[in-house]
């Protein structure tokens, strides 16, 4: 098939190239249904596909949205995206979307990219230490929405879940419930604000309680099961009830799977994680979680970005959704 120019759709459309423009932007306000349709039908029989550099250059935006993800591995990101792309199709917005492994030169590197490739906008899952905050917004002039933190607090646009509360409030249950042990299994808490937020909400709530906990930090790029293994031996009583807290989404399956091996009885050894509900809902046991509402925080975060870009709201906002704790049979 050959490539059809704006031009050459315009005149099978027997339009202008204007005309075909605002259509290709959903700017139809001004637009007969005659037009709209002659247009369409063209468009559906040629296969014409815009090209995105050609519209940059008769346009102030690209329709190009830069997306930056710490880990597109697990649910809760793949959720996310589902969620932005759905709101970036609504508005006639395509995505770019780059996994930085929560490492800071790849974050650099895919935004420098996304750059050069004349995004409008940003969302990005930033980690703790986060360096290109402000030449973004400030000298290249670009709306950045965060999401899964805080970042900067109300200098910066963002939308995140209440992890701190969510995780304070589930392991006061967990107390009450008559849990006397309690075990943290974690990954490295200064790369993520998130991840800070989320050992806090458990330290402070066991601390209201008086009460103490051992902790296990496990690495991003490598867990052993092993070494799970050995540190939970050492760490339970098989005549204390023991509370096993995992806030890490990619690490809970791997604690489960040491916990299983161990033969350890639940819920007199109760395990609580994050999110996983494509799998903790059909495990044995099933596992509790605390589930965030990733989709509906992509899609917010998309709706925040659009608006700015467009000019509707060029203040800073911010805003927290709530998440739902998942009770099931690994805790009583």
């Amino acid at each position: 098939m050959s490539k059809f120019t704006i031009k050459e759709i315009a005149e099978m459309a027997q339009t202008s190239k204007t005309t075909v423009s605002f259509y290709l932007n959903n700017k139809h306000e001004k637009m007969s249904e005659e037009t709209k349709k002659r247009i369409e039908r063209v468009i559906r029989e040629t296969g014409y596909k815009p090209s995105v550099v050609a519209r940059s250059l008769n346009s102030k935006n690209t329709k190009l949205i830069g997306v930056l993800i710490g880990d597109i591995t697990n649910s809760f990101s793949n959720q996310i995206v589902k969620g932005i792309e759905e709101a970036a199709h609504k508005s006639g917005y395509q995505v770019i979307i780059g996994n930085s492994n929560y490492d800071q030169e790849s974050e650099d590197r895919y935004i420098e990219s996304m750059l050069m490739l004349g995004v409008d906008g940003f969302i990005i899952q930033p980690t703790s230490h986060f360096r290109k905050y402000s030449r973004i917004i400030e000298e290249k002039k670009k709306q950045v929405i965060f999401f899964d933190s805080q970042l900067y607090e109300h200098r910066t646009s963002w939308i995140k879940t209440n992890n701190y509360d969510a995780v304070y409030d589930a392991t006061q249950v967990c107390v009450e419930k008559g849990y006397q042990r309690f075990i943290l299994i974690t990954a490295d808490t200064s790369r993520l604000s998130t991840r800070i937020e989320r050992v806090t909400g458990f330290v402070d709530a066991l601390s209201d309680y008086q009460k103490s906990y051992q902790e296990l930090i496990i690495s991003d790029e490598h867990t052993d099961v092993t070494e799970i293994k050995e540190f939970l031996e050492g760490a339970i009583d098989p005549q204390e009830m023991t509370f096993v807290f995992v806030p890490n989404c990619w690490a809970l399956p791997i604690v489960f799977k040491a916990m299983k091996e161990l033969h350890l009885s639940f819920p007199q050894v109760g395990l609580l994680g994050f999110d996983n509900t494509e799998w903790t809902n059909f495990s044995s046991p099933t596992i509790s979680t605390i589930v965030q509402p990733a989709f509906e925080e992509g899609l917010q975060a998309t709706k925040m970005l659009i608006d700015q870009i467009e000019g509707r709201h060029k203040e800073d906002r911010q805003q927290v959704l709530d998440c739902t704790v998942h009770w099931k049979n690994s805790t009583i």
